[in-house]
């Protein structure tokens, strides 16, 4: 069948370009486009690749209200370090950033941002605190060490650290799966033509996008490609 075999020749061109590097994202509900061929809104493909997220995520703030500010700020920073200093010893990992996350360490804490809190003379930063879905791991278990990680974190000053929203999760370079994506969309697309008889081919669209993806579960996430496909007859 002429378009399905281009169609696996297409996921092995794939697997040849993808990014060295593995880009971290956050999956907070659906990355998806208001219109997209075949399916609409946060519509979600039939043909998706259901696995187990990366890390949880939880982010959360600093917050100081010491009246001068030098100290106000030099309180909140030292709370942060020991936060990066205390996290390997409770089987958390610190992080930064709201979609594409990058590690937050000794080296780059100094750049987190300050802004004003509610109250006066009040500022705060934020940060994500992650873990790794070990298998096996439920979503408890996790929040259960993120907890545990926030009480050992000491307070500096009158600075304190508190959570913000609810846990969600993140992957690792998501396009990784493209490949695989690909796989299960050129089986579907064979046997689904199969059963029309061999006068039938498919075409296919949306295969050139990024892999997107939306929470599946608590700990769960399903990544897919916006791609659609008709079955018609070969000419």
């Amino acid at each position: 069948m002429r378009i399905i075999r281009a169609l696996t020749a297409a996921s092995l061109m794939v697997a040849s370009i993808l990014p060295v590097a593995a880009q971290e994202v956050v999956v907070t509900a659906t990355r998806s486009s208001s219109n997209r061929d075949g399916f609409q809104g946060t519509s979600i493909p039939i043909i998706t690749l259901r696995r187990t997220a990366d890390f949880a995520v939880q982010r959360v703030s600093i917050t100081g209200d010491t009246r001068d500010e030098a100290t106000r700020r030099k309180e909140i920073y030292a709370m942060v370090r020991s936060a990066i200093e205390q996290a390997g010893k409770h089987g958390v990992e610190l992080a930064t950033g709201d979609y594409v996350v990058e590690p937050l360490t000794l080296a780059n804490y100094g750049n987190l941002n300050l802004s004003r809190d509610s109250r006066p003379d009040s500022e705060r930063t934020s940060f994500i605190i992650k873990v790794k879905l070990e298998p096996g791991m439920d979503a408890r278990a996790a929040l259960d060490r993120i907890a545990k990680f926030i009480k050992a974190v000491p307070p500096t000053g009158r600075a304190q650290i508190e959570k913000s929203g609810d846990m969600t999760l993140s992957v690792l370079n998501p396009d990784q799966y493209r490949t695989k994506i690909i796989e299960m969309i050129a089986a579907d697309a064979a046997t689904t033509a199969a059963r029309f008889g061999p006068g039938y081919g498919v075409e296919v669209r949306g295969l050139d996008r990024p892999v997107e993806w939306s929470r599946a579960s608590l700990t769960e996430v399903f990544l897919y490609l916006p791609a659609a496909y008709v079955v018609l007859p070969k000419e």
